[in-house]
C-alpha cells in the first residue's frame, strides 16, 4: 500500500493520480474535508475528469448533515484497501488528515462514550480552568498539552472524569490498526514554506473563479448546524460573510488565504513530528524519472504480494 501525505496544496492528489495510472492503483481519500458531498471546489477534491482517469474511493460520499469521524473513516478505508488487494490493484492512500492516517495504521482506543453531563460541564469551562483541573486529574497529560489547547485539554479532562482512567491508559489498548498487516510505502511531501504559501494563496483565488461562492452558498442555504465539520471548512463562513455584505471581496480572499496558510502550517508541523523518522520525506517536487521509479516499485510490490 502506498501513502502520499502532507499539507494542503502540496501536490498530493496529482501525484497519487499519476501513480494510480502508472501502477494500476486505486486512490483512497484520507482527507477529512474531502469526504463531504457538498464541497468539491472548496476542499480541492479531485475533479470529475480526474476521478475518471483512475478509481477514487471515499470522496464526496458523506452528506454534510453528518459529522465524519476518524473511526468511521478508518473502517471504510480498511474495506477499500482490502477490496483493492482482492482485485490485485495498488491501494494509494492520499490525504493530509494526520488523525485519520494514525487511526487507520495504529488503531483506535476503546474509550467508552463520555457522560453527556460531564462533557457539557467540561466544555463550558475556560481553558485555563480546565487545564488546572487536568493538572490534578492527569498530570502527564497536562504537562504534555499546551494550556491554550482548548480541544485536547477538554478531551483529556472529560475522559478521566467520565471513565476514571486517563486517555493515555485507554490509548495503550488500541486495536484495529493495519500497520502490522500491510506493506506500507509512505511518502510525505514537505515543500518549502514560501512555495507552499504561494500555492495556498493562488489556489483560493482559483477556487473562487471555479464557482466556490455558489458551492458555499448552496451549503449555507441548507441551514445546517454551524458546528458541523462541513460548515467549518475553510471558505464557507468567509464567503457567507461576503455574500451577506459584511465584508468585501478583498477581505474574503485575505481571510481565506490566511486560514489556508495556517492550516497548511499546522499540517506541516504534524507531519514533521508525528510519523516515524524513517518515512521518506520530499521537500522538492518529484521529477518524472522519480515518479516512474516509484510507480515501478509499487507495481512490483503489488504483483508479488
Amino acid at each position: 500500500m502506498a501513502l502520499i501525505a502532507g499539507p494542503t496544496a502540496s501536490g498530493k492528489s496529482a501525484l497519487a493520480l499519476r501513480l494510480a495510472e502508472m501502477a494500476d492503483g486505486i486512490v483512497i481519500n484520507a482527507d477529512s474535508a474531502q469526504v463531504y458531498r457538498d464541497l468539491r471546489i472548496l476542499t480541492a477534491r479531485p475533479s470529475a475528469e480526474e476521478e475518471a482517469r483512475a478509481p477514487h474511493r471515499l470522496y464526496g460520499h458523506v452528506d454534510g448533515a453528518h459529522a465524519g469521524s476518524a473511526p468511521a473513516w478508518a473502517a471504510e478505508a480498511r474495506r477499500e484497501i482490502a477490496a483493492a488487494h482482492r482485485q490485485g490493484r495498488l491501494p494509494i492512500l492520499v490525504g493530509g488528515t494526520g488523525l485519520y492516517i494514525r487511526t487507520l495504521l495504529d488503531g483506535i482506543a476503546p474509550v467508552p462514550a463520555i457522560d453527556e453531563a460531564i462533557r457539557a460541564e467540561v466544555r463550558a469551562l475556560p481553558v485555563a480552568v480546565a487545564h488546572a483541573m487536568l493538572t490534578e486529574a492527569d498530570p502527564p497529560a497536562a504537562a504534555r498539552l499546551r494550556p491554550s489547547d482548548t480541544t485536547r485539554v477538554a478531551r483529556a479532562l472529560e475522559v478521566v472524569r467520565s471513565t476514571g482512567r486517563t486517555l493515555a491508559e485507554w490509548q495503550s489498548e488500541k486495536s484495529g490498526g493495519i500497520a502490522d498487516v500491510v506493506s506500507l510505502v509512505p511518502l510525505i511531501l514537505s515543500p518549502p514554506r514560501d512555495w507552499l504559501r504561494a500555492r495556498c494563496d493562488a489556489r483560493f483565488e482559483a477556487m473562487l473563479a471555479s464557482g466556490a461562492a455558489d458551492e458555499a452558498m448552496a451549503l449555507i442555504a441548507r441551514g445546517l448546524d454551524p458546528a458541523l465539520p462541513v460548515m467549518r471548512a475553510i471558505g464557507v463562513a468567509e464567503i457567507g460573510d461576503w455574500m451577506a455584505g459584511r465584508i468585501d471581496r478583498a477581505t474574503l480572499i485575505s481571510r481565506a488565504q490566511a486560514a489556508t496558510r495556517q492550516y497548511a502550517k499546522r499540517q506541516q508541523t504534524w507531519f514533521s513530528r508525528q510519523p516515524p523518522a524513517e518515512w521518506a520525506r520530499h521537500n522538492e517536487q518529484l521529477d518524472d524519472a522519480r515518479i516512474i521509479e516509484l510507480a515501478t516499485l509499487l507495481r512490483n510490490m503489488t504483483l508479488t504480494a
